[in-house]
């Protein structure tokens, strides 16, 4: 059965979080809140925290510089993915990615299928790796970024999710963690 190994170690990673927006700031970022709340809950490292306009440059120029950061496991991102005309996370990340991770949107929009219904189609969440650190876009509703959380990420990125967890994919933990 899938499912958290109890007995085996927890290994933290460094989770970077990523607000796309052209409205929000600190004080009104739900969102992004949410990803660092739950993030450290669960024992992992709040790496960094930004907010960056719907400009394709500005969120790639962000993005590339997690990416080279070493002190950086993994970035999350959340606004940008909708059919607006301002949403170009998609097209801002995916250049920088050497491969894509297809199965996350498929389990995303299984997860919030559930919550959201067909809405779940008006998002276009998606992850992949640039060069070692894994990248998850999220949607920028609160809801959303629950249930990426909650029902996807959460137990992805936990090192002892049994049978395989992204956290063994990770450079730093690839000797500790299978």
């Amino acid at each position: 059965m899938p499912g958290i190994d109890e007995n085996l170690t927890f290994y933290p990673l460094n989770i970077a979080v990523l607000t796309v927006s052209d409205t929000r700031d600190e004080a009104s970022d739900r969102s992004g809140a949410l990803l660092a709340e739950r993030l450290t809950a669960a024992g992992h490292k709040l790496a960094a925290r930004a907010i960056v306009t719907d400009e394709v440059e500005a969120i790639r120029i962000q993005v590339q510089a997690w990416v080279q950061d070493p002190a950086v496991d993994v970035v999350l991102t959340t606004g940008g993915t909708g059919f607006a005309p301002r949403d170009v996370t998609p097209e801002a990340v995916k250049p920088l990615f050497r491969r894509e991770m297809d199965g996350f949107s498929v389990v995303f929009h299984q997860a919030s299928l559930d919550t959201v219904g067909v809405s779940t189609l008006q998002s276009r969440a998606f992850a992949g790796q640039a060069d070692d650190t894994f990248v998850f876009c999220l949607p920028g509703s609160t809801g959303a970024c629950r249930d990426g959380w909650d029902l996807v990420l959460a137990l992805e990125l936990d090192s002892r999710y049994r049978p395989c967890s992204l956290a063994g994919q990770i450079p730093r933990l690839r000797d500790v963690c299978a």
